[in-house]
């Protein structure tokens, strides 16, 4: 398989290895179980995965010294490997060459899966100085690849032929694909105008890496120290997380507001003291943007200059449109329709929840006007009043581990999954466990949890592809991880989870479906290996089954009294569904406007990033009294590498197919319908990027997407 540097876009997929976003990322091929000869001495990195289920990543031997050297030898093995196939003097092949490429990069793909690993979860000074110096030359080594004209003329010749040759609708797809992705990256550009773009690749890739080092400095350096005073209104569970937390960065008897999401948004909701939410919330948002040496508006500016000049070397009006030509949207237009069809329903429906809002202030007798650190304080006040609906209630019977189980039971009875907990394979932190998956009795793949918060951690949550399934030169099985930054309580006390946490636990465990699930023969088309528009379908109807009677009657469970969730409370949370929504689908919006707008700059100039924001959210008629969700000296997705630059809209997308085709679950005997389960499962889970998306979607569903299903799932009214 070749390595991450080529996989869908290369670009984005070199800087998923280089900041660790590694959401969708395919990685590493063993194919073998037996450890090889390590090149270049006893560098665990290098060899082949030993241990069972195929070989296992030697997380448990692995040192931060070890990484430059690895990362070195595996690329310079790349090269040897694509000069085998550019020197052939054999007519080119799709077996000599193009399925020649999938075979090289193994090494690579190894040490990149472990590489990923310790950028997201095990950060540290000594390593991000490792990551500083070897993101440009990762750079350098993928333009090596892309930029091969042997190569390319090779890719060209089986390309031009690939009608006539015999080959499979797979193997014409990754054809398609290779000739593409080449293309793309400036194949057919001259040397001079190759060479500005290598040049500017480095760069960026080191830019990419400040910017997410800059942010994860500042979430890790400010926590907001409580006193016991202080504490008011705030639940028992986060109040003992919080002391856990203070306890560990050396605070004992103090209680620790952390700078994530997972930490900010429960204080927020809860927490009686607005003074204290202020404060809470102006730092959260002002992350990256507080003026320091970790202020990531001037690497912004550059960042996009940079991207601008690559865009016109490369022969694209703008970096968006780019972008979007293989996804499934196709056109920054396109995006912007489905973005601009929702937004008047969503800033209306901010109106009429702001109303409701300052209807209970005022009956209070609290004489202010609702800002941004007032809404979810308030909006959870409101949903008591409206729905009789009390989150913390909801809280204790979301207990993490009972979730866990949910989500597994809910694979096996829709797709036939089945998981068993397993310790003899290597972990990289004690908290990490895993799991061995079958499926009608035959081993599927592993997975990986890895829930809590750390120091060297970043922020939010994901899914991981170790290793991507295929069937190239034997069976090879996937191995995936889901990572979360849950804060650990006290040591016996069970993790209580808010609603929105339980749904993206239930959201990343569709990633991971979605690779478990690959059946395809070529590793760069595998699982998540899909349009960024695409991939959130999987992970995105895979919440809806949270919301299900039969996961919350059974798993649903009081964290004290071990009872069910009762019947009335199950009742409110469903009528109570589409509450705030107007909140959650503008603050989402707001960011895709930003980055979607920002990319169809033909010439960004000298860019102030936040007068660029005002300007924007202005234009647009922003409420004033909710922030945009990533503001762009926080936005990761899009600056800490490319991943969802321009693509950033491709949660809506998805969002879209997603509501569509939970409706043909509805349509049918309802969520656990066996036929459309499994329908589902062999035309969208299984094929990864081996058919179009909408030609999957559409074997799926019958036809094309109705995109009003998304305005009917989330309360808006259907012109």
């Amino acid at each position: 398989m070749m390595s991450l540097l080529r996989l869908r876009n290369a670009r984005a997929a070199a800087a998923a290895l280089i900041a660790g976003l590694a959401v969708l990322a395919a990685a590493g091929c063993a194919a073998s179980g037996q450890a090889a000869a390590v090149p270049g001495g006893s560098n665990v990195l290098l060899a082949e995965w030993s241990g069972p289920y195929g070989g296992v990543p030697p997380f448990d031997r692995v040192n931060v010294a070890d990484f430059k050297p690895a990362l070195e030898a595996a690329m310079a093995a790349e090269l040897a490997e694509v000069e085998k196939i550019t020197s052939d003097p054999e007519a080119p092949t799709f077996e000599s060459t193009i399925a020649g490429l999938e075979r090289s990069g193994r090494m690579l793909n190894r040490v990149a899966a472990v590489y990923r690993v310790w950028s997201s979860n095990l950060s540290s000074e000594e390593f991000r100085a490792v990551e500083q110096e070897m993101a440009p030359k990762l750079a350098e080594h993928g333009d090596k690849v892309l930029q091969n004209p042997l190569l390319f003329a090779r890719i060209e010749k089986v390309y031009e032929a690939r009608e006539n040759s015999g080959l499979t609708p797979e193997q014409q797809r990754l054809v398609w694909d290779y000739y593409t992705d080449f293309l793309r990256e400036g194949a057919k550009l001259d040397p001079e105008r190759k060479a500005a773009i290598a040049d500017i690749n480095k760069r960026l890739a080191d830019l990419y890496t400040q910017f997410s080092n800059n942010l994860l400095h500042d979430e890790e350096s400010y926590a907001l120290y409580l006193e016991k005073d202080q504490l008011d209104g705030l639940p028992e569970s986060y109040v003992q997380a919080a002391a856990q937390a203070a306890a560990e960065r050396g605070q004992p008897g103090r209680y620790a507001v952390l700078n994530t999401r997972s930490s900010m948004d429960p204080f927020l909701t809860y927490s009686t003291r607005r003074d204290l939410r202020r404060q809470v919330w102006r730092t959260f948002y002002s992350r990256g943007d507080n003026g320091d040496a970790w202020d990531n508006n001037k690497v912004i500016a550059e960042i996009m200059r940079l991207r601008a000049q690559r865009t016109r070397l490369q022969g694209y009006p703008t970096f968006a449109h780019r972008t979007l030509e293989k996804q499934v949207a196709k056109t920054p237009e396109a995006a912007m329709a489905l973005m601009t069809k929702l937004w008047p329903a969503a800033v209306a429906r901010v109106g009429e929840e702001v109303a409701d809002m300052q209807a209970i202030a005022r009956e209070e007798g609290a004489n202010l006007t609702i800002e941004p650190w007032d809404y979810r304080f308030y909006a959870e006040k409101v949903r008591k009043a409206k729905y009789d609906l009390d989150s913390n209630e909801v809280k204790e019977y979301l207990q993490l581990e009972s979730l866990r189980e949910a989500m597994m039971w809910a694979a096996g009875r829709l797709y036939g999954f089945r998981f068993e907990p397993r310790t003899n394979v290597p972990v990289y932190h004690p908290d990490v466990r895993v799991w061995e998956v079958t499926r009608h009795g035959r081993h599927v793949g592993l997975w990986y949890f890895d829930p809590y918060a750390r120091q060297g951690k970043r922020s939010g949550a994901w899914m991981s592809a170790y290793r991507s399934q295929h069937r190239l030169d034997g069976d090879v099985t996937p191995i995936v991880s889901n990572n979360s930054n849950f804060v650990k309580g006290a040591p016996g006390e069970p993790v209580l989870l808010s609603w929105d946490d339980a749904e993206t636990l239930f959201h990343e465990f569709g990633h991971a479906l979605h690779g478990l699930s690959s059946n395809v023969t070529y590793p760069s088309l595998a699982g998540t290996s899909v349009p960024r528009d695409y991939v959130e379908l999987p992970s995105q109807i895979n919440e809806h089954w949270l919301l299900t009677p039969e996961v919350l009657n059974r798993f649903a469970l009081h964290y004290k009294t071990g009872k069910a969730i009762p019947d009335r409370l199950t009742a409110k949370i469903e009528k109570a569904s589409k509450f705030n929504q107007g909140f959650l689908t503008v603050e989402f919006l707001a960011s895709a406007f930003a980055d979607m707008k920002l990319h169809t700059l033909a010439e960004p100039g000298d860019l102030d990033p936040a007068e660029f924001e005002r300007e924007t959210l202005a234009a647009l008629g922003m409420p004033r009294e909710l922030p945009m969700r990533h503001r762009l000296p926080q936005f990761a997705h899009v600056f800490s590498g490319e991943g969802y630059a321009a693509a950033y809209y491709a949660y809506l997308w998805a969002d879209a197919l997603t509501a569509d085709a939970w409706e043909a679950f509805e349509e049918g005997a309802g969520p656990w319908d066996a036929e459309v389960a499994k329908s589902f499962h062999d035309h969208i889970l299984s094929k990864g990027n081996t058919v179009d998306p909408a030609a999957a979607f559409r074997a799926f569903r019958g036809r094309d997407v109705d995109t009003d299903a998304l305005m009917r799932d989330r309360g808006f009214p259907v012109k």
